[in-house]
């Protein structure tokens, strides 16, 4: 059981409008762990990655493999590209949430100028009933303007509509890597930050690397004061502000590293996880059985 008192960040807090209050409610408390935290599974990779990501389980490269993944193992929403969403959703439509991905790229050309174009828009997600839309945010690229400025219409769109926005926020480029690197804390505090600071209602962000010989060519204090992974989740999630955090898993672990991931974002007052790989890289029986632990720790987090 978690032990320690967080000042976790709600729905009420939030000042929402009335229609993406609705929605986020219904990932919050109508959907997964239902107790106010989040665990998404997104499968935007076969487009990021590419196929690579399918080989360790084959029958994951086949969506419906997810698809059957979220609705079993309770999870609050699926993140799809609109292809996908499109194609695969309609068996699913009212038993797996959907969070539709607006932007994205393939992992072929070089990441030192990333910016992810637009594949979608609000108004496709409101057609395929999604309950969310997910952007992804390139902090520090050399693109940033141009990325701020399509962001800029994202954010209006769906205050239009009502549509939360969940940001993937990343640090990325080569400014960022001469400043610790893209999983240094400073990297990600900033991404947090930013998000918040441009109209996130979720930021997803990865959990922060300590490497003291990294570190230092960060801006002080993060090169000049010793951090643990602990109190740098804690100071990534009062970044954010009123913004809800989910941590991502990144590529495979073993699951007791899964649960420990998970259990050090909710202890630092996040409000979920998105874990992809670590759950269908795994076969069906395997991933369930990890979902209904990583549920049931949430369960310990009511918000």
């Amino acid at each position: 059981m978690a032990t320690e008192q967080i000042q976790r960040v709600t729905l009420a807090d939030m000042n929402l409008s009335t229609g993406k209050k609705t929605r986020l409610s219904r990932l919050l408390y109508g959907a997964g762990p239902g107790n106010g935290t989040l665990m998404f599974l997104p499968i935007d990779q076969g487009l990021e990655h590419g196929p690579r990501d399918f080989f360790p389980n084959p029958p994951a490269k086949d969506p419906e493999f997810q698809l059957q993944l979220a609705k079993e193992g309770k999870f609050s929403g699926i993140v799809f590209q609109i292809g996908i969403a499109s194609k695969y959703m309609a068996k699913f439509a009212g038993q797996v949430p959907l969070v539709l991905k607006l932007n994205g790229k393939t992992e072929i050309p070089a990441d030192k100028s990333p910016l992810s174009p637009m594949l979608a828009s609000v108004e496709d997600a409101v057609r395929l009933g999604a309950d969310a839309v997910g952007y992804t945010l390139y902090v520090g690229s050399p693109q940033q303007e141009q990325d701020f400025a399509q962001f800029r219409k994202v954010r209006e769109d769906a205050e239009r509509f009502g549509m939360p926005i969940i940001v993937w926020s990343y640090p990325r480029g080569e400014a960022i890597e001469t400043k610790g690197g893209r999983d240094s804390f400073y990297a990600i505090d900033y991404a947090a930050r930013t998000a918040a600071e441009l109209g996130a209602d979720v930021v997803k962000v990865n959990v922060p690397k300590i490497d003291p010989e990294k570190d230092k060519n960060a801006p002080k204090p993060y090169s000049t004061t010793t951090f643990t992974v602990q109190e740098a989740l804690r100071h990534v999630v009062a970044s954010a502000g009123k913004t809800l955090v989910i941590f991502s898993g990144g590529e495979k672990q073993d699951e007791g590293g899964v649960i420990e991931k998970a259990r050090m974002g909710m202890e630092a007052g996040g409000s979920g996880v998105i874990f992809g790989r670590n759950l269908w890289q795994r076969p069906m029986d395997e991933a369930l059985r990890l979902a209904g632990e990583i549920s049931g720790m949430l369960k310990d987090y009511s918000a």
